[in-house]
Order: C-alpha cells, then sequence, then structure tokens
C-alpha cells in the first residue's frame, strides 16, 4: 500500500525565472556587492593592499625571469604605469621568488632567476617571447621606456593594424608597445555612437568649441540642437540645459531589453521610440545622468577617436563608483579594472576590450556628469584659446598617456583637450 501523503504529494515543476525579477536581483546584489568600502574600512584595505589587488587572473599570465627584482619593478611602474601587487616574496638566500604587478587590466608575474631550476633571464640581445602591451599613446610610452633605459628595437609607426613600437627593457624582455587601429572595428554593445554637449545657453557653445577645436555646426529645426559637421564622429550640442554633461547613445542588442535592465538597476527609463536611426530609448541612470540607447544595425563601425577634435575619452564622475560599477555593468555589460587615481575605474567591454571612446568611472564626485576629452594638435594652443574665448585651462602636464590639461568652457563645464 502507497503512503497516503506520497500520494498527495505535488510533483516539482521547474519554472523559468521572471526575466524582471532576474534582472532586478542581479542589480541589487552588484550594488551591494560593489558598493564602496566603509568609511571606517578603507583605510585599512588602502594600506593592504594595492590599487590592481583587485584584478583577477586571465587564462594567461606572463611570468617572467628578471636579473634584478627591485630595478624591474621600478621600471615596469614608471615607464608602464604598472600597480604593484603586494610586496615581493624574498627567499631565504637573498633572491626574490616572486612578485607581481598589474598593467591595465593584467597581471605580470616576475622572479630572480633559480638556474638550478632552469629559470633563467634573457642573455645579452636575446629574448625568447614577445608581450604586446596595449596603450592609449604607443608615442609616449616608448620614450618613457627609452628614457628609463630601455633599447628601442623598433620606432613608433603606423600600420594596418595600428600604432606601434618594439622596445627591450633593460631586464632584456622584449615589448611590443601598441594601439590598435581603432577605426573600421564592429561597433560593440556599450559603445557611444553618438554624444551631445548638454548646456545652458547652445549658440554659446557652438562659439567656443568652433573657437577651440575648430567645429562647425548645423543647426535643427528645433533652435536647441547643434549638430557637429567637421569630424567623422557622431557629434552635437543641446540647450536650454540646468545641469551641463554629455549625453551618450549607447549601442545596445536589444532596446526593449535594456530598458527592462535599466529600470531593474534603479534607474528610469522612456519606452523606446522609433527614429530615423532605429529603435531608442531616453534614459536616466541610477545617480541622476542622462543618456539614450539604440539598436545597433549589423556591420556598423566604430570611428577614429585619435584624430584631430575626435572625442577620445570620456569620464564619468559620479558620487558613489560601487552604483555606477554595478549600474552599467548591469546594463550595458560592462567590466571594470582599477585606474591610477582613487575611485577611479577603467571600463572594459563585455568582450575584455576597451569600450569606444574609451570611458572610465571616478567616484567622489559632488555632482553626477559626464566630462569628455577632445584630442587637439597643440595642446598648449588649445589652453590659449579656451582662455581667450572665456574659459579657464591649467597648464599643459604629462598624464603618461599623452599631454593634456583640464578646462572649464564659457558656462564652467568642464572637459580636457589631449594630444596623443
Amino acid at each position: 500500500m502507497s503512503d497516503p501523503l506520497d500520494a498527495l504529494h505535488e510533483p516539482v515543476r521547474p519554472v523559468d525565472p521572471d526575466p524582471a525579477f532576474a534582472a532586478r536581483l542581479r542589480a541589487r546584489l552588484e550594488r551591494e556587492v560593489l558598493a564602496a568600502p566603509r568609511p571606517d574600512r578603507e583605510d585599512a584595505m588602502t594600506s593592504t593592499i594595492s590599487r590592481g589587488a583587485a584584478l583577477a587572473l586571465h587564462s594567461i599570465t606572463p611570468y617572467i625571469a628578471v636579473p634584478d627584482a627591485a630595478a624591474a619593478l621600478d621600471f615596469y611602474v614608471d615607464a608602464f604605469g604598472a600597480v604593484r601587487r603586494g610586496d615581493p616574496i624574498v627567499m631565504p638566500d637573498g633572491r626574490v621568488g616572486h612578485a607581481e604587478v598589474a598593467i591595465g587590466d593584467s597581471v605580470l608575474m616576475l622572479a630572480e632567476p633559480f638556474p638550478e631550476m632552469g629559470v633563467v633571464a634573457p642573455r645579452g640581445g636575446e629574448s625568447s617571447v614577445s608581450m604586446r602591451l596595449e596603450v592609449p599613446d604607443p608615442d609616449a610610452v616608448v620614450d618613457r621606456a627609452v628614457e628609463l633605459g630601455a633599447r628601442l628595437e623598433r620606432p613608433v609607426s603606423d600600420s594596418p593594424y595600428g600604432r606601434g613600437g618594439v622596445v627591450v627593457d633593460p631586464a632584456g624582455h622584449r615589448w611590443m608597445v601598441s594601439r590598435e587601429a581603432a577605426a573600421g572595428l564592429p561597433l560593440q554593445v556599450g559603445d557611444v555612437a553618438y554624444a551631445s554637449l548638454w548646456r545652458r545657453d547652445v549658440g554659446a557653445a557652438e562659439r567656443f568649441y568652433g573657437a577651440v577645436l575648430g567645429w562647425s555646426v548645423e543647426p535643427d529645426h528645433t533652435g536647441q540642437g547643434r549638430r557637429v559637421t567637421s569630424t567623422a564622429q557622431h557629434l552635437g550640442m543641446h540647450g536650454g540645459q540646468d545641469v551641463a554633461t554629455t549625453m551618450c547613445c549607447y549601442a545596445v542588442q536589444d532596446v526593449d531589453a535594456t530598458v527592462a535592465l535599466v529600470r531593474a538597476a534603479g534607474g528610469t527609463a522612456a519606452e523606446p521610440i522609433e527614429e530615423r536611426f532605429g529603435r531608442t530609448a531616453t534614459c536616466v541612470d541610477d545617480q541622476g545622468i542622462p543618456f539614450a540607447v539604440f539598436a545597433m544595425a549589423p556591420g556598423s563601425t566604430r570611428p577614429d577617436t585619435t584624430v584631430a577634435a575626435a572625442l577620445t575619452y570620456l569620464t564619468i564622475e559620479v558620487p558613489d563608483a560601487g552604483r555606477a560599477r554595478a549600474f552599467y555593468g548591469t546594463v550595458l555589460g560592462w567590466g571594470f579594472h582599477p585606474g591610477r587615481v582613487p575611485e577611479g575605474w577603467q571600463a572594459v567591454s563585455a568582450s575584455g576590450g576597451d569600450v569606444s571612446p574609451a570611458t572610465g568611472l571616478l567616484g567622489g564626485a559632488g555632482a553626477a556628469s559626464v566630462v569628455p576629452m577632445f584630442v587637439v594638435d597643440d595642446v598648449a594652443a588649445a589652453v590659449a584659446a579656451v582662455r581667450d574665448a572665456g574659459g579657464t585651462a591649467d597648464d599643459p602636464a604629462d598624464a603618461g598617456y599623452g599631454v593634456s590639461a583640464r578646462c572649464t568652457d564659457d558656462q564652467g563645464a568642464a572637459f580636457w583637450v589631449v594630444r596623443y
């Protein structure tokens, strides 16, 4: 005789989770995990781990032997902007058995030679392995490496694959310092396909950026919009805005699904509409930054962000970097690796490469906004033009990736100029 309770037992019937609920749960969990450290913990954390310590290892990590680990670590920090990961491990005989640095989103491990184990450093003029280092400005990095003792093997030059040169570091390792040719590569989810400078007075913005960047524009039918006609990028301006920012339109695969993610992650989104360039929706993130998403067309490609007057970099300045990482990770699939400054993070696409234009997050801002950086031929001349046009500008400085200066326009909105 069967057990009556077994007869009454309802069979388990698995069902697929509700997509909207799953998105809300993911966004909530990410906000908790990525939340900024509490003030009482922050000092202790930053005193015991480096900015690069949070990086996860990739599938392949280079592990090299160097004659002098201390000198090699100094070189990689000064020449390539590396960040030390913890303290070197010193063996009883005084040799460094293990050390690590983070370079961009990757980890480099090194040790001094242990010939008894078959671990040797390169011999003079010989190196069996080359390492490719992706940087925004290969000219500046190669020049700095040579100044610090590297041997120039191949000067920086252009090729169909990008721009780059080759140096051999003082330890004997060969580095291919490169910047991939971005123009013509496929547009990816999270790339900015259109950007508009939102300002209070669009007429003043037209005059200012025409004087500083040489932009030519044409007005739209509303009188508040301007389309930049002198660049290959899709750029514009829009007036009548109380808060100055850069409104970015991000490429996505499915606008309706992205709208659901925006709402689940704590932002707001209007219902999608059909425009002449495709389906789109206007949104606001959970810290008040307006943006838009649109369905990218098959075959769309990235513009060149390295030519004069191009928008080359965006900094999303927010009060809370942890919340921003959670939001844009959920909505656009971005990942992040530590930047060069405290509370700074570099965005990477779901495929693992930089987004276009390159984009960073900076936490601790008093108000949320997106600050653009534009390429110029001569930073000193651009700074002079900014001041002549009624704006303000810091003096040009070498930032490692190029010479740059932070500026404000004649309406008080921040932007950067750079010469790679």
